[in-house]
């Protein structure tokens, strides 16, 4: 752990290897302190919706009946979220809080997520509260065997109409220009088997793509309905024009992956 300009920063690295064991369920977990859970959430400027999100959150989680951990990503947030962060830590040993050293955007936020966890499973939702906690449990009965990750669908999207037109318009164009069919690439509620991520490219804007560069690598997908919120504290920090050219790069860049990887479970067997 070290101070830098944007406050204390832990390590990923290390903090994947910190064994503090589940967040206080009600239940033995067993013996095995590893979770089978890990949430991740990434936090910019969301001081007011932190300890709400994350109580939410402890209580759907709780409700499985699995081992779980909480990793909070903040992505050097100006406000009090990392204070509130902090503070919820102090209460909860399950809960982990990572800091980034420079702001570093959304898609850092959850690869610095995905590197700490050691859950079997991955969960990710926004820091914002729009996304539901309640839906995670409907969510982790979908993920049998043989498929790889639960996608949220936002079924009743409670943004602006300026917002639900660009990115109507946005998936259009985006499923066009790599061949995807995701219906709703932007949410950010997902149920994602960890080793499904383990060849996943890192870049900035990876977390909109997810769902497509999953299908690309051959992994079974499955898409569900969830519970959308109007944002009840703070203020959007993403705006139409701020997404759009970036965008339009990336989709072309996913066309070029798409053709050029591979099946990510290949192996037939071995040792």
């Amino acid at each position: 752990m070290r101070d830098t300009g944007c406050g204390m920063l832990f390590d990923t690295r290390l903090a994947a290897h910190i064994d503090c064991g589940p967040m206080e369920t009600g239940e033995n977990p067993g013996s095995d302190p590893r979770p089978f859970i890990t949430a991740v959430i990434p936090f910019f400027n969301e001081e007011s919706n932190a300890r709400p999100l994350l109580a939410e959150l402890e209580k759907a989680l709780a409700g499985t009946g699995r081992p779980f951990e909480v990793i909070c990503v903040d992505d050097c947030s100006a406000d009090g979220t990392a204070a509130e962060l902090e503070s919820w830590r102090a209460d909860h040993p399950g809960c982990f809080v990572l800091r980034h050293r420079a702001r570093s955007g959304q898609s850092a936020a959850i690869a610095s997520g995905f590197r700490a966890a050691r859950g079997e499973v991955v969960v990710t939702l926004d820091g914002d509260g729009q996304n539901d906690p309640a839906s995670i449990p409907a969510m982790l009965d979908l993920l049998a065997p043989d498929v790889a990750a639960v996608l949220g669908v936002r079924s009743r999207r409670m943004d602006s109409g300026v917002k639900r037109f660009s990115s109507a318009v946005a998936r259009v164009f985006r499923n066009a220009i790599t061949g995807d069919a995701s219906a709703d690439a932007g949410c950010g509620l997902r149920v994602i088997r960890r080793s499904a991520l383990a060849e996943i490219p890192v870049f900035n804007g990876m977390h909109r793509f997810l769902p497509a560069m999953l299908r690309f690598q051959g992994a079974a997908v499955v898409e569900t309905a969830v519970v959308h919120r109007p944002r009840a504290r703070g203020r959007s920090k993403y705006g139409t024009w701020n997404r759009m050219w970036r965008g339009i790069r990336d989709c072309a860049a996913m066309r070029w992956y798409r053709s050029r990887c591979f099946p990510a479970d290949r192996l037939a067997s071995g040792k």
